[in-house]
């Protein structure tokens, strides 16, 4: 491909790795030399946030053709090993993102990538209430704001053309759809695509909502894919962005 070709990434969420799905993903990660030039991750990578689904994630994702970028999701924090998971991902090269951004060249264009996990919190049309439900509830609901506030920061210190805003939670109801409305106040907040909005990103992807809708856009217009391995019913997801000429 040319340096004005569209640079083609791939996305996926929620594997879920677990004992019954070990070795389901690995063929497809390793053809992605063929189809893509880097493959993002947006999160609830294990099932239940165990060492032991971490060794079965890093065997999944070892020695792939192209950089990995990844965001942790709530289930990777379940057991209380989200920095073992870090850092058993990041001694096979895969990098994760809290807060933080990271900048891939490809073909000479400069790709930004700002991650957090996200949070609940609710839409004006489905607000949230973060004062009542269990304890796991209300601290997600108050991170959604918190991490919003991060990744808008982590975004606009990116100097790139192409900035992707990486998040388990949604920015949008919009990707939301298929979901019970009941529950989408904990499947993301409006703070997130506010933030997105604000920077502004050129593409934000997501996952958690398995049973939501590919495509979407925040409040901002920018667009939105959740690539939950449900929704997508593929290992992964292809997404073109555009570029101008590499100088």
């Amino acid at each position: 491909m040319g340096n004005t070709a569209p640079v083609r990434i791939a996305a996926t969420a929620d594997l879920h790795m677990r004992p019954a799905v070990a070795g389901k993903f690995r063929s497809g990660f390793l053809r992605l030399g063929t189809h893509a030039e880097m493959l993002l991750l947006a999160g609830d990578l294990t099932d239940g946030g165990t060492a032991a689904e971490a060794v079965l994630l890093c065997a999944e994702l070892a020695d792939l053709p192209v950089p990995v970028i990844a965001v942790l999701g709530n289930h990777d924090h379940d057991a209380g090993h989200a920095d073992l998971i870090t850092d058993m991902l990041t001694d096979i090269g895969v990098e994760v993102l809290d807060g933080n951004s990271t900048i891939r060249t490809v073909r000479g264009h400069h790709i930004g990538i700002a991650g957090v996990m996200g949070g609940s919190g609710g839409f004006p049309t489905h607000p949230g209430d973060p004062d009542s439900g269990t304890d796991e509830h209300r601290a997600l609901m108050r991170r959604g704001p918190v991490d919003a506030h991060r990744l808008h920061r982590a975004l606009t210190a990116l100097d790139t053309p192409t900035r992707i805003a990486l998040t388990h939670f949604s920015p949008t109801t919009e990707t939301l759809t298929g979901e019970p409305p009941a529950i989408y106040p904990g499947l993301g907040c409006r703070a997130l695509g506010d933030a997105i909005d604000a920077a502004p990103a050129t593409l934000a992807l997501h996952g958690h909502a398995h049973a939501g809708t590919e495509y979407g856009r925040t409040p901002g217009n920018i667009v939105v894919h959740n690539v939950s391995y449900p929704v997508l019913r593929r290992t992964y997801a292809l997404y073109d962005l555009e570029t101008t000429a590499a100088h």
